[in-house]
């Protein structure tokens, strides 16, 4: 390849009828400037193309990576998505395990609250029962207590010992004697 040096120091031999020397200097000159400049502007351009050719080969190993990183987005969210539907199946059945406990134990407690319900019921039974046999062996107690102090007579003849004449004595005494009775009737 000619360069522009070549050209400033070609050297043409000297004819009789040859041109003139000064236009072809000139013209000369012109084409040095033209080449140097062409030649400049070659090695601006392969510059250029090197630096462009880096940075198309940079995107293509980022356009790799990116895909390499998007497939592996796209595995990571599958994992993320079974992972996900496994642990809500995982509450699911804890959910439904402790529902079951749940109503077993409340099961459980209506059955025990049905059997105290029960005894309480029997209880009551045994206690009104007793209560009553209790209250039954008083008033004949009192019947026989009635008939062994004023035996047979009148109403008339009790006059003396109606409520306004009863002594609070009596009533208190009375009273002790029911609780005694009750309490050994009723165990207590």
């Amino acid at each position: 390849m000619i360069t522009p040096l070549d050209i400033q120091n070609k050297e043409f031999s000297r004819a009789v009828r040859g041109y003139k020397e000064e236009d072809v200097d000139g013209f000369l000159d012109l084409l040095t400037l033209d080449l140097e400049k062409i030649l400049e502007e070659n090695r601006r351009l392969k510059e250029q193309i090197k630096n462009l050719t880096a940075e198309l080969e940079r995107f293509k190993n980022s356009e790799e990576t990116v895909l390499k990183t998007l497939e592996a987005a796209k595995a990571l969210m599958s994992d993320i998505s079974v992972s996900a539907e496994k642990r809500a199946e995982i509450l699911l059945k804890n959910a439904e395990l402790d529902a079951q406990l749940i109503q077993r134990e409340a099961k459980e407690n209506i059955e025990r609250l049905n059997e105290e319900m029960l005894k309480l019921k029997n209880s009551l039974i045994i206690f009104k029962s007793r209560y009553r046999s209790l209250l039954e062996s008083e008033l004949e107690k009192f019947d026989n207590l009635s008939e062994e102090l004023f035996g047979n007579k009148e109403l008339g003849d009790l006059k003396p010992y109606t409520e306004d004449k009863i002594k609070s004595e009596d009533v208190a005494s009375f009273e002790k004697s029911t609780i005694t009775n009750l309490r050994k009737g009723e165990g207590v």
